[in-house]
């Protein structure tokens, strides 16, 4: 993965959470574009349910203005970071588990005003793509 860190930023513009390492084929297809379109990123491991506390407050030192957040089985990551912050959360559905149907349905099924953008199952690259265009309306 070294060499999959070269934007990889204390002031990120972008910042990929996982749940898990064993989400790393999905997250480094996100890191792969972001690379490739000069983006800074951050790169975190947080669980939402072993560890709640260190997503707070990652959450709230963070200056990252999109969240990515890939999670499988429960899925639970992306609509907890988005209860917790008012910046774009697009959320990642990993195959771990039903061929990743529970990860998506958990992903985009959001009560109101909790929003999570979702992109296809294993999809982490149309993650940054998405994360690059909302990027971009800041230049309009």
């Amino acid at each position: 993965m070294d060499d999959l860190n070269g934007k990889k930023s204390n002031n990120p513009l972008v910042s990929i959470i996982a749940g898990s390492t064993s989400d790393k084929e999905v997250y480094e297809k996100a890191i792969k574009v972001l690379n490739e379109n000069n983006i800074s990123y951050d790169l975190q491991i947080i669980s939402a349910h072993r560890d709640p506390d260190k997503l707070d407050d990652y959450l709230k030192h963070s200056k990252a203005l999109i969240f990515i957040a890939v999670a499988g089985l429960s899925a639970a990551l992306p609509g907890t970071i988005a209860s917790k912050t008012d910046k774009p959360v697009i959320g990642v559905p990993v195959s771990a588990k039903l061929g990743g149907l529970d990860a998506l349905l958990s992903i985009v099924q959001m009560p109101p005003q909790v929003p999570v953008a979702c992109v296809g199952i294993d999809r982490g690259e149309n993650a940054a793509y998405l994360a690059i265009k909302i990027l971009n309306l800041r230049k309009k």
